[in-house]
C-alpha cells in the first residue's frame, strides 16, 4: 500500500509469473542489493534528480509532481530500502522506484518513461569508481609529501645503494625516497588522466541503442559532474572501460609500492639495521624477547598483492563476454572492485605512516659503503680519465685491485702498492695509487663526485624535491577541484529542484 492509503501499485513485471526464489534471492540479488545500498545508492538517488529535472525541462511531469517525487527522494537511504522478492525482485533501481511511488499522493505516468536501469547503473558506477580514484589520487599525494618531508633531512646522508642485491654505488636516504616520491607523483598524474578520460557520462544511452525523447546528455552530463556524455551508446553501457583502466593504473602502483617496501623490509631487518619504526608501528617475537619486528611493513607487501590480483581478476571476469551490457560485466566482473580499492588505500595509508616515521642509521650505513668498495666505478673512471687507461682495461685493473684486497685485509688495505702492481701487470703506470684510492672509496666525496641532473648529489636531490613538491602542489589543485566538480553539481541539481520550473534560476 501506498503511505498514503492509495491502492496497491501493479506488480513490476509481466513477463514473469514467479518471483526470484530463495536461493537466488539469497546468494545472488540480495548481497547484490547491499552492496549497491551501501556503495551506489547515494548516486542512484542524485541520477533520479537529474532525470526529474529533465522530465520537468521536457514538460512530461508538472512542478507538483516534481516536489512531491523529490520529497520521497530526499527521504532515501541505505537503511529505507529492503531487498524483497514480491516488491521489487530484490533489485535496488525497482526498489528505489517502489518507494518513492508508495509516497505519491496519485501516480506519476510519465515518471521513468522512456528510462532504462542500463545507461542508470553505469553511470551510478561511474560515480563511484571516480570518487575511488579521486580518494585513491588524495592519499598518494599524502604519500608523496610524506616521502619528501623524510628525504629532506637525509640527502647528505652516505647509504649503500643495490643492484642485483649486492652493495653498488653511495647514494642516500634522501635520493631513495625521492624515488618514492617521483613514483608516487607518476601514478597520481596517471590517476588524474584516467580520471579525465572516464568522466563521460552514460546517460541517455538508454538499454543500448539511445533514448526516444529529446534527453539533453550535455546537461545530464553536467549535473552528474561529468565532462560530457559518452559519444556511443553501446559503448556507454558495455565498455566499463574506466574499471579495467584505474584497477590498471592501482594495480601497477601496487607492483611498485611492494618493491619499495622490500627494500624497506631488508633495510630494517638486523643483517642491514639501516632503519628503524617506532615501537608504536612495531611488533614483538611471543617467545623471542630480543626481536623487534616490522608486521606493518609485511602486511603492506602482502596487502598489495590483492591490488594485484583483483585487478586481474577484473579482466579475466570480462573477458570472452558479449560486447553489451550484461550483469557478468556490469557486477560480477567488478564484484571485488570495492575491496581493490580498500586495498590499495590500506597499502598506502601504512606506508605513507612508515615513511613519515623512519629513522635512519647514519653509522650502520656508512660502514656499510665502506665495507663493500662502492666506490669502484669511480676508480675506474679516474685510471680512464687522469692515467689514460682504456675504459674496459681500466674496468679489469678496479676489478683486479679490489679481488686482491678482500683476499689481503678487506676494504681497510688500502694499497696504494697493490694498486700499482695490478696496473703494471696490464701495461699502465699510476704514479699516485694511494691519492687515487683515497678519492675513489672517500664515503663523503661519493655523493658530490655526481654531476648529472638526477643524480644522487645533494645539491641535485634537493632541486628535485623542489620540483617535486611544485608539482604536488599543482596536482593536489587538480585532484581539488575534480573534487569539488562532483560536489558543485550535486548542489546544483538540489538547487535546480528548488526553482519554480527546473530551470537555472
Amino acid at each position: 500500500m501506498s503511505g498514503t492509503g492509495a491502492a496497491p501499485h501493479p506488480p513490476v513485471t509481466g513477463r514473469l509469473a514467479e518471483v526470484p526464489r530463495g536461493i537466488v534471492h539469497t546468494e545472488v540479488l540480495e548481497p547484490q542489493f547491499r552492496f549497491e545500498a551501501e556503495h551506489l545508492l547515494d548516486h542512484y538517488v542524485h541520477l533520479e534528480r537529474v532525470l526529474l529535472l529533465e522530465y520537468r525541462r521536457m514538460g512530461l511531469i508538472d512542478r507538483a509532481q516534481a516536489a512531491g517525487i523529490a520529497a520521497a527522494l530526499d527521504g532515501v537511504d541505505a537503511g529505507t530500502l529492503r531487498a524483497d522478492p514480491e516488491a521489487n525482485l530484490s533489485d535496488i533501481s525497482l526498489a528505489l522506484e517502489r518507494h518513492v511511488a508508495d509516497r505519491l499522493t496519485a501516480p506519476v505516468p510519465a515518471w521513468h518513461v522512456d528510462r532504462s536501469r542500463n545507461d542508470v547503473q553505469a553511470t551510478a558506477q561511474l560515480m563511484y569508481g571516480r570518487a575511488e580514484l579521486l580518494r585513491a589520487a588524495g592519499l598518494l599525494a599524502g604519500l608523496a609529501r610524506a616521502a619528501q618531508r623524510t628525504a629532506a633531512g637525509l640527502t647528505e646522508t652516505p647509504m649503500p645503494g643495490y643492484t642485483h642485491l649486492q652493495a653498488a654505488q653511495v647514494i642516500s636516504p634522501g635520493f631513495y625516497l625521492a624515488a618514492v616520491s617521483e613514483q608516487a607523483l607518476f601514478a597520481l598524474r596517471r590517476l588524474l588522466a584516467g580520471h579525465d578520460d572516464a568522466n563521460r557520462c552514460p546517460m541517455g544511452a538508454g538499454a543500448m541503442a539511445g533514448q526516444q525523447l529529446a534527453w539533453d546528455r550535455e546537461r545530464i552530463a553536467r549535473l552528474a559532474g561529468c565532462d560530457g556524455p559518452q559519444r556511443h551508446a553501446l559503448t556507454a553501457v558495455a565498455g566499463r572501460d574506466w574499471a579495467a583502466v584505474l584497477a590498471g593504473e592501482l594495480s601497477a602502483f601496487a607492483v611498485v609500492l611492494s618493491r619499495f617496501t622490500t627494500d624497506f623490509m631488508a633495510w630494517a631487518g638486523e643483517a642491514h639495521g639501516f632503519l628503524e619504526l617506532p615501537d608504536s608501528l612495531a611488533g614483538v617475537s611471543a617467545a623471542m624477547p630480543q626481536k623487534k619486528n616490522y608486521p606493518v611493513l609485511e602486511r603492506v607487501r602482502g596487502r598489495s598483492a590483492h591490488v594485484v590480483a583483483l585487478a586481474h581478476d577484473l579482466r579475466i571476469a570480462t573477458r570472452n563476454t558479449s560486447y553489451s551490457n550484461s550483469v557478468e560485466v556490469g557486477k560480477e566482473a567488478s564484484r571485488y572492485l570495492s575491496e581493490l580499492f580498500a586495498s590499495f588505500r590500506f597499502c598506502v595509508a601504512l606506508l605513507t605512516e612508515a615513511i613519515a616515521e623512519m629513522r635512519f642509521r647514519p653509522a650502520r650505513m656508512r660502514a656499510a659503503c665502506e665495507a663493500a668498495f662502492t666506490g669502484g666505478m669511480a676508480l675506474a673512471n679516474e685510471l680512464t680519465l687522469a692515467y689514460g687507461v682504456p675504459w674496459r682495461t681500466a674496468q679489469t685493473i678496479a676489478g683486479a685491485y679490489i679481488r686482491a684486497a678482500l683476499e689481503s685485509g678487506g676494504p681497510d688495505a688500502r694499497d696504494g702498492a697493490l694498486l700499482a702492481g695490478c696496473a703494471a701487470r696490464h701495461g699502465h703506470r699510476v704514479s699516485e695509487p694511494d691519492g687515487v684510492l683515497k678519492r675513489a672509496f672517500d664515503v663523503d666525496l661519493a655523493l658530490r663526485r655526481f654531476t648529472s641532473s638526477g643524480s644522487a648529489h645533494p645539491d641535485e636531490v634537493r632541486a628535485l624535491l623542489a620540483d617535486q613538491a611544485a608539482e604536488l602542489e599543482a596536482l593536489e589543485a587538480e585532484v581539488a577541484a575534480r573534487v569539488r566538480r562532483a560536489a558543485d553539481a550535486a548542489a546544483e541539481v538540489r538547487r535546480l529542484l528548488g526553482g519554480p520550473t527546473g530551470e537555472d534560476r
